[in-house]
């Protein structure tokens, strides 16, 4: 009976994983997460797993996950976090093409027709943070709710005011049909310049936007941003 036992703890010893084989352990993951019964707690576990397999360097692996995943909004999340981490790896613009098609075409598995808009959304900003800017563009035009698109389009412009090139930026914000919007994003942009010392980008936003009370708060911004006005009581 007790060699048994030793057998028994012998063989189980023999499966466990390397902790240096990373692969191993994702794997194991996966086995574990099958098995959770609270659909909540299993996407989000599945969602975690993606990012990580993409972050290894296991693209096909982690897209795999997508399909596993029941709730859309979740579904959405996966996409933005794997896009994401493999726009801030080292690939070429080729494979970058070829991922995020393999992307956008999960995304369109989502019938959920907010998820849906939301997994576009941050596909096209995943794009705009590889530096794929036509692709960023392309991917939020397609998007048909005008309020999404505005939207995919603001925050697009925002990533690509955060990597500092306004040129980009501006070009996402004229793409925005709504003047309202617009300003919204000429405002956000203005301001992420300015936090990053882009003062005279920052300064060509703020006297983009067309409504007085936001412009004048823009340009306030800007000389807050230069020179903060600490008042000592």
């Amino acid at each position: 009976m007790f060699l048994c036992v030793i057998i028994h703890a012998t063989e189980i010893h023999a499966q466990n994983c390397n902790t240096q084989d990373r692969l191993c352990i994702l794997n194991d993951i996966q086995k574990e997460t099958d098995l959770i019964s609270n659909q909540a707690w299993k996407d989000q576990t599945y969602r975690e797993l993606a990012k990580t397999y993409a972050f290894d360097g296991h693209f096909d692996e982690a897209v795999a996950i997508i399909q596993k995943i029941n709730t859309p909004d979740t579904k959405a999340m996966t996409i933005r976090g794997i896009g994401m981490t493999i726009a801030a790896q080292d690939h070429n613009q080729e494979s970058l093409n070829k991922m995020f098609s393999l992307l956008r075409a999960e995304a369109e598995k989502i019938e959920h027709a907010a998820s849906y808009a939301i997994a576009l959304t941050y596909i096209s900003m995943a794009q705009a943070f590889a530096g794929d800017n036509e692709g960023a563009w392309k991917t939020a035009s397609e998007m048909e709710n005008d309020a999404l698109r505005h939207k995919a389009y603001g925050e697009t412009a925002e990533i690509q005011a955060e990597k500092g090139n306004y040129s980009a930026a501006q070009i996402s914000i004229e793409k925005i049909e709504s003047e309202s919007f617009r300003n919204k994003a000429y405002n956000i942009v203005s301001g992420i310049l300015a936090d990053n010392a882009l003062y005279d980008d920052a300064y060509n936003a703020a006297i983009s936007i067309t409504n007085n009370y936001k412009k004048a708060t823009a340009l306030q911004y800007i000389l807050d941003a230069q020179k903060p006005r600490d008042v000592k009581h």
